[in-house]
């Protein structure tokens, strides 16, 4: 299978590039239009939310929904039951600082049942439940887990923080391949949802299988499910943006250089674009998407809308200077904006700089936390330093 997956990445990452020939890149920040972005705290119906019960009770709501309906598709919930079975393995790399529960989650709908599967890494010596860390990976688990020197996912380093780290591969919800992505919950639980220009597809589907991972954390007597960090990098964090968004069970969502679709707004149409991705990658987005194709200027919402959707629990958005393709201008300012709805609505003091450059920085403050780094796209031990730093904070662990 897996080099089936490789082979099939290398054809996808091709496509894009057959687009781009017929589209010149562009990375040229005189080029973006004047940005007309759509208020967070303006309805639809024109009211102006100020109170923490409009935002809670309709605003987040709508926005959500509106998400769901022209950008990422249904995130359905309902189904029959859920069982959960774990095994605590003793012969993993990781041995020497962690233990290694193995945990398989069925889910039945209709008479049909769908199967994940969930690795949780547990410090040594742990006394209390204890938070934890999700990674809604794109990447082979088995062979990520298996390098103790891996830092897309470093176990050693996030449970020698105090930290549980779990980790499931999106193979087992939604395939990431453009003709295998209905082999999942698609095809088992949700056959309906194909049929619809607002139906779930790739992105939806492992937003789902994230919040069955919350599922079984709530059961799980050895972390703290009320101390939970959704975490996705590229497509993965788009996806744990979507999660944080559509399931308030989780107390952080981290987005590393998560880009068009993700953190970056849309509407800037700097590196990649509505088209593009769509092009590249017809299965991750809702069919409806596709009518903004070069018409971004026509969408009516922005991600800094989803972005803000997320409080008031935290949200944290992390860039790589050397990464325009994903914008990271357009995420630093997706996350300003979006962010009013913490300072105007909660009454968190935020500060950000005028100004955006590419330059090395942290801002880590009450519930909003961003960083940005040298080097390439890439989920590195950098970027985890930065959330594990965030994360003490946020639970007054420092």
């Amino acid at each position: 299978m897996n080099s089936f997956r490789y082979l099939i990445a290398i054809l996808f990452l091709s496509i894009p590039l057959l687009s781009m020939a017929q589209q010149a890149i562009h990375y040229d920040e005189s080029k973006v239009p004047d940005l007309v972005l759509p208020d967070v705290l303006a309805g639809y119906a024109g009211e102006l939310v100020k109170s923490t019960n409009r935002w809670e009770g309709k605003r987040r709501p709508e926005l959500v929904a509106k998400f769901a309906d022209q950008v990422y598709g249904q995130l359905p919930g309902d189904f029959d039951a859920i069982s959960f079975r774990s095994e605590l393995r003793s012969d993993h790399p990781h041995l020497a600082y962690s233990r290694l529960k193995e945990v398989t989650i069925d889910i039945l709908r209709n008479g049909n049942k769908q199967t994940m599967h969930l690795k949780l890494y547990l410090p040594k010596g742990a006394s209390k439940p204890m938070p934890v860390f999700v990674l809604i990976s794109h990447r082979n688990v088995e062979e990520v887990t298996a390098d103790i020197e891996n830092r897309f996912f470093p176990v050693k380093q996030i449970v020698e923080r105090g930290y549980a780290a779990a980790i499931f591969d999106v193979e087992y919800v939604a395939p990431d391949d453009a003709h295998r992505y209905t082999d999942g919950i698609l095809d088992q639980l949700y056959p309906e949802q194909k049929s619809f220009p607002n139906g779930m597809k790739a992105l939806s589907a492992w937003a789902w299988g994230a919040m069955r991972v919350m599922d079984y954390l709530e059961k799980e007597s050895e972390v703290d499910a009320s101390r939970a960090a959704v975490v996705g990098h590229s497509r993965g964090g788009k996806a744990a943006l979507w999660t944080g968004a559509n399931d308030t069970r989780w107390a952080i969502t981290i987005s590393n250089e998560s880009g068009c679709g993700g953190a970056a707004l849309s509407k800037r149409m700097f590196g990649e674009t509505v088209n593009r991705i769509n092009t590249g990658f017809p299965y991750w987005f809702c069919d409806n998407f596709k009518k903004y194709n070069d018409q971004e200027d026509q969408l009516p919402l922005d991600q800094h809308q989803l972005l803000a959707s997320i409080a008031p629990r935290a949200l944290y958005v992390a860039s790589s200077r050397d990464d325009l393709w994903a914008d990271p201008k357009g995420e630093f300012l997706s996350l300003r904006i979006g962010s009013r709805v913490y300072s105007e609505i909660y009454g968190v003091k935020l500060e950000f700089p005028e100004h955006f450059t590419l330059e090395v920085k942290t801002i880590h403050q009450d519930y909003v936390g961003y960083h940005l780094r040298e080097g390439k796209h890439d989920l590195t031990a950098y970027d985890w330093g930065k959330f594990l730093d965030f994360a003490d904070g946020q639970y007054g662990l420092k």
